[in-house]
């Protein structure tokens, strides 16, 4: 079907309803646009012929925002009714085009002039997760970013960290510092007992090789906690 005939198809209520959408984004960015608005931009493409609206607002409803939409497991998102493969897929494809371009910010340069870019990335990545990820951040003897790598994912509030692979995995990469990145799904960034307890093992065991631990940054959904920065370290 030409893209044409596929137009004519759709009712004049939902045609028009899209050209607007379309070109208030135009016009303003996605600064003009509440979440439901942008989210509806996303899901045309996905679905051609139907109102997407109450599917948007399903989403939001069951998510929390267009960031957590944007970052829900799969699994979860086919469990909102009217949702297919489709829309899965074009979801993970927004959320993949986000990531890249905020890591492309931040991998080979110098972490401490460009330290605001790392915490918007971290964010980006981390605080709309539902579960544990654990990151880190490996850099050379001039603190340029080499290798950012993802070591483990765990449950709501738990996930295993190995100090061993970390600096195993620093000596491979040549790397001489490290910095600890996790997310805490609760959205409050207070470290546990048992993440001070980890931080100081990754600590021990890298200056037992002569690496330098410059920080572990915990990502809340607003804001983030700094072990250096808070004493921890």
């Amino acid at each position: 079907m030409r893209p044409e005939d596929q137009k004519e198809r759709l009712p004049s209520y939902i045609r028009d309803h899209r050209s607007r959408l379309r070109q208030r984004f135009m016009d303003g960015g996605a600064g003009a646009m509440p979440d439901y608005e942008l989210l509806e931009l996303v899901l045309f493409r996905a679905i051609p012929r139907r109102d997407v609206k109450p599917l948007s607002r399903a989403l939001l409803d069951t998510f929390g925002d267009f960031n957590r939409v944007l970052s829900a497991e799969p699994s979860r998102l086919k469990a909102v009714k009217g949702l297919g493969d489709a829309v899965v897929q074009e979801l993970k494809i927004v959320e993949a085009a986000a990531h890249r371009l905020s890591r492309s910010r931040v991998m080979q340069r110098p972490v401490i002039s460009s330290w605001q870019a790392v915490l918007d990335y971290c964010h980006t990545t981390m605080s709309h997760r539902e579960t544990e990820q654990f990151r880190v951040l490996y850099l050379d003897r001039k603190n340029v970013l080499v290798a950012d790598e993802e070591q483990a994912k765990g449950t709501v509030d738990h996930v295993p960290v190995y100090p061993r692979e970390i600096v195993k995995r620093a000596l491979e990469l040549n790397a001489s510092a490290l910095i600890l990145v996790h997310n805490h799904p609760s959205g409050d960034p207070t470290p546990s007992q048992a993440d001070i307890t980890m931080t100081n093992r990754v600590a021990d065991a890298c200056a037992a090789l002569d690496l330098a631990l410059h920080d572990h940054l915990i990502v809340g959904k607003d804001t983030e906690l700094s072990f250096r920065g808070s004493g921890y370290l």
